[in-house]
């Protein structure tokens, strides 16, 4: 009696390692997904800025100052450190 109850837990621990396993790999395939999707936004949206430039539908000086926008919270405060720094 005793060595089929261990038998069941020890198959509840495996399916409950595997749920597991499963769930983890599916959230790091979903993450990557969600980052590769977010990076080609990026990316076109910065050759549209560049293709308006290109053409001349707004001034370089403006091009600039919206691909500077779009950088990144940690890009804005090394820029604001290395301004104060310098």
């Amino acid at each position: 009696m005793l060595t089929t109850l261990a038998a069941d837990g020890e198959v509840v621990v495996v399916v409950m390692a595997t749920i597991g396993g499963i769930i983890a790999i599916v959230a790091i395939i979903t993450s990557s997904i969600e980052k590769i999707k977010i990076a080609r936004a990026k990316e076109e949206s910065r050759r549209e800025i560049a293709a308006y430039i290109a053409e001349g539908s707004i001034p370089p000086d403006e091009g600039r100052r919206l691909l500077e926008a779009g950088g990144s919270l940690a890009d804005k405060v090394r820029d604001a450190v290395a301004s104060r720094i310098s």
